[in-house]
């Protein structure tokens, strides 16, 4: 069996489209969806595709749909969502006014993690930023003797995350813990970054038309359609600049 992991697509349609083409491709049996479909400039229209999959497909809520579920329901949410800046919560007011009930139910079933047998690599656990929390934030740099105590005792060889739009395969203890990237919003080269699972890992990206991404993001209403286009899909942040940020904003 082949998984494919697609994390943080953040609602850029265009690189789903382009990567559901290369999984199909790579005769993928079962894909899981990682966490933040969005926020993002096309939500609907990206759950809409994902639905479609004609493979078996296991979703995961992200600190995205945690946030926009919050939002919907008038709750404060998690101490870190309350402190978002105001530019963040504007995107999340937008997407919870558009969220139909039929969405919203959908991303409330989805758990915080799932379990998936990998052949040639055993049960693999899938979180959207670690097993513990969907905020959480570590890199490739993060130093090890403080990842520990979150990846001891998960009883799995592998671990597969994202959050941070940035793949890494790195060991913490006796756990293999690889993050897929990102679809919709990476940082370094322009395209969009997966996962392909079995029997061995691979780090994927898939180059699609940027020019042509970037026209149907700026033609939408949502809040920040032209930063989106031109930071994180014509020119996304380079890997050096945010590996620095993300590590220093990681665990302490």
């Amino acid at each position: 069996m082949r998984v494919a992991a697609l994390y943080d697509i953040h609602g850029n349609l265009p690189a789903l489209e382009a990567v559901v083409q290369q999984v199909r491709q790579a005769y993928v049996d079962h894909v899981v969806i990682g966490g933040d479909v969005l926020p993002g400039p096309l939500p609907a229209e990206t759950i809409a595709c994902l639905l479609k999959l004609d493979v078996p497909v296991q979703f995961i809520q992200g600190n995205g749909e945690v946030a926009v579920l919050a939002e919907k329901a008038g709750a404060e949410g998690p101490g870190w969502y309350r402190n978002l800046p105001a530019s963040a919560r504007e995107v999340v007011r937008w997407h919870a006014r558009r969220l139909s009930a039929e969405h919203e139910r959908l991303l409330a079933s989805w758990p915080k993690t799932v379990r998936v047998k990998i052949p040639g690599a055993g049960d693999a656990l899938f979180c959207h930023a670690t097993p513990r929390d969907e905020n959480e934030m570590f890199t490739h740099r993060t130093p090890e003797e403080l990842l520990l105590p979150v990846f001891e005792g998960l009883d799995v060889p592998l671990v597969v995350c994202g959050h941070t739009h940035m793949q890494f395969d790195r060991m913490i203890g006796r756990v293999r813990v690889v993050n897929a990237g990102s679809v919709g919003m990476p940082f370094g080269a322009p395209g969009a970054d997966w996962l392909l699972l079995g029997p061995e890992v691979q780090l994927r990206h898939t180059d699609y038309d940027l020019p042509a991404a970037a026209t149907r993001i700026r033609s939408t209403d949502y809040p920040h359609a032209q930063d989106f286009a031109a930071r994180h899909i014509l020119e996304p942040p380079s890997a050096s600049e945010m590996l620095e940020a993300l590590t220093a904003a990681s665990f302490r």
